[in-house]
């Protein structure tokens, strides 16, 4: 109650959450992202076809989109990525 006040939340839903603090689903999902983070870590050259490979090599099925999903929202990126400059336009002559 007192932990409620200080942080400004509201009792309703935190006595909701901590009955049931996460889904299954949120599980499965945090699985496999650590299972992604795990092959990203170890090579992070890795593209998400790559990480989705090395995650299903080690029991994590899950199809590309979610690898791409789970590694953009985690900014997992390859480190041969592509730059874009600002904007996404070209620098334009100098002056």
């Amino acid at each position: 109650m007192v932990s409620c006040l200080v942080l400004k939340l509201a009792r309703q839903p935190y006595y909701r959450w901590r009955r049931r603090p996460g889904s299954q689903r949120d599980l499965d999902e945090a699985y496999r992202a650590n299972a992604l983070f795990d092959a990203h870590r170890d090579d992070p050259e890795f593209g998400n076809l790559l990480l989705a490979d090395e995650a299903r090599d080690e029991g994590q099925a899950m199809p590309d989109r979610t690898v791409w999903r789970i590694a953009s929202s985690n900014a997992w990126w390859s480190v041969f990525r592509k730059k874009r400059c600002k904007n996404g336009k070209k620098p334009g002559p100098a002056a």
